[in-house]
């Protein structure tokens, strides 16, 4: 019960700052959280927890938010701008793997304690980030595909949580499977069962945060932000 209380509070406070991000800098808000969610994502999936008995893992949360962002841009600035943030996540989240292995290949000083966490964590990435890279490319070009397919049958502004919904729903699904699979099927570090409860618990939940961050959406959407101001 701890971690499903603690989960709203996470999640709520999650689409808390997204809104406050959007509404603070704009446009270009919405591109520093593609670039800062992508890293973050990546760090809190190597972490499990348990909730009510199922296993799931964290990064949840800041990927259904890097969905919502694109679906914002498309919405608001286009499909262009859209790809063109996707990119950005992409570029973010390389740039952060390349870098940060390049900082462990250092010989640690003889009184130094955060290697063996450093190494933990991101001794790990560039597979977790294999899969990431495949899954996001895949996965929110789909988005932004899809979300504009879907409006060119339900137009009307309030036809926005069907234009989200539809699109995200679909690409979360391709999202796990490919992720799931490149970083977890083939390792040592869970069993198949483990692997299964993962994939399935990874999208119900990002699907159940998706159609929760519909209102958050509509809420961004309303905003009259800096960089839309005459």
């Amino acid at each position: 019960m701890y971690n499903f209380l603690w989960g709203v509070l996470f999640v709520l406070t999650n689409f808390a700052f997204f809104l406050i991000c959007y509404r603070m800098f704009g446009k270009y808000g919405l591109y520093a959280w593609i670039g800062v969610m992508t890293v973050i994502a990546n760090i809190q999936v190597l972490k499990t927890i348990d909730m009510f008995g199922i296993v799931m893992t964290l990064g949840n949360t800041a990927n259904v938010t890097l969905f919502l962002t694109t679906d914002l841009l498309n919405e608001r600035y286009g499909p262009k701008e859209a790809r063109r943030a996707i990119w950005f996540g992409f570029f973010t989240l390389i740039m952060t793997t390349v870098i940060m292995q390049m900082a462990l290949a250092f010989t640690p000083q003889a009184t130094d304690f955060a290697q063996p966490s450093l190494e933990t964590i991101f001794g790990f990435l560039p597979r977790i980030a294999i899969a990431s890279l495949s899954a996001y490319l895949i996965s929110q070009f789909l988005d932004v595909h899809l979300f504009s397919k879907v409006r060119a049958k339900f137009p009307n502004t309030g036809q926005l949580w069907i234009r989200s919904n539809v699109s995200t729903g679909i690409s979360q699904f391709v999202d796990s499977l490919v992720f799931c699979t490149i970083a977890f099927a083939f390792s040592e570090l869970y069993p198949w069962d483990i692997w299964i409860q993962i994939l399935i618990t990874t999208y119900l939940i990002k699907l159940v945060l998706s159609v929760v961050s519909t209102p958050v959406l509509y809420a961004a959407r309303s905003f009259k932000v800096r960089d839309e101001v005459q």
